[in-house]
Parts: structure tokens; sequence; C-alpha cells
């Protein structure tokens, strides 16, 4: 079975995004969840995709702490009132990296992948819905919130890519979001 497209890597970075992959599923298996677990690998894919990559410089576990501390900053994993939660020293502590040099590499993630913590294409599939910014869209050049136009504008919207699923006609089927 041929990998999601948000997983392809080329050829030659393979190997390295699978110890990449494999460090990261288990943390999240251990630790995390499923959905970071989906959207770390994603994210490695990403990375890997990139020209020149930046996997190919550094050391996998520096990387997959880069990852998931990214992906913990855009999801709030830090903040003890969420769940799951980890304590950022904890995160670097089960990679085997400083807490420097994690949240070093976080900010080369997210300086490669141009993210920043309110990029909703990062956020877990599960709190999507109630994302603060995923749902802010412009008409006619007034912010509106998408889940309250008419279902018109949300088909149009999420047509264009603004909005990651119609709220109209609820959650996509199959969807692993919620």
């Amino acid at each position: 079975m041929p990998a999601p497209a948000n997983e392809r890597v080329p050829a030659a970075l393979q190997p390295l995004y699978e110890v990449i992959a494999g460090q990261t599923d288990s943390i999240c298996a251990a630790h995390l969840n499923d959905e970071y677990a989906a959207l770390a690998r994603k994210m490695a894919a990403a990375l890997a995709r990139k020209r020149p990559s930046p996997l190919t410089s550094g050391k996998p576990a520096t990387w997959a702490c880069g990852i998931l501390y990214a992906l913990g900053r855009a999801n709030f994993l830090f903040d003890a009132s969420q769940q799951p939660h980890l304590r950022a020293d904890t995160l670097c502590e089960l990679c085997g990296v400083g807490k420097s040099t994690g949240s070093a590499k976080a900010k080369a993630v997210e300086d490669a992948l141009h993210i920043d913590w309110l990029d909703s294409n990062w956020s877990l599939p599960s709190r999507l819905s109630s994302h603060p910014t995923a749902w802010l869209i412009s008409v006619n050049r007034l912010i509106v919130d998408a889940r309250h136009v008419p279902v018109e504008i949300q088909e149009e919207a999420y047509r264009k890519g603004l909005i990651p699923y119609i709220p109209a006609f609820g959650l996509p089927a199959g969807s692993d979001m919620g």
C-alpha cells in the first residue's frame, strides 16, 4: 500500500525518515496519542521533502524531539490543563535531548515549515473544530467566523482551502476529527 500523500518521502531520505518516525511513534504511543503520531509523521515527511532537507544535518533523535516539541507548542501540550499533557523538559528527556536543544530544534522545524502558534494546519484533528483561527475568513473585507455564515459561503471557503471542512455539513465522513 502506498504511503499517504502527506507522508511521501524522497527515496534517498526514506531510511532517515523511518528512524525519526519510529522515534516519534514510540513516544506518542507511550505518552501522547495517535493524533500526535500521525501529525509527527506528516511533519517529518514535510521536512524530508524540503530542498535541501534539513533532516540531513543533525541527529535523528534531535529531529524527533524538535518535531514533537513544535507540535506540542502548536497544540498546547505543555499546558497542564490539556490532555494529553507533557512538560517540555519531560518531552526532551524522553527523546534523550537537552531542553535547550529540543527548543532550538523545534524553532528550526517551525521556521522550515512556516509554523506559528496559531497554525491550524498542525492542530490535532480532535481540536480543529474549536481552533481559534481555523474558521476565520474574509467576506467583503470583513473577518468572519465561517461557522456562522451561509452554507454557500462555507462551501466556497472550503473549495478554496480556507477552512478544514464545511461546518454546516458537520465533520467529514470517516474523519478522525472530533
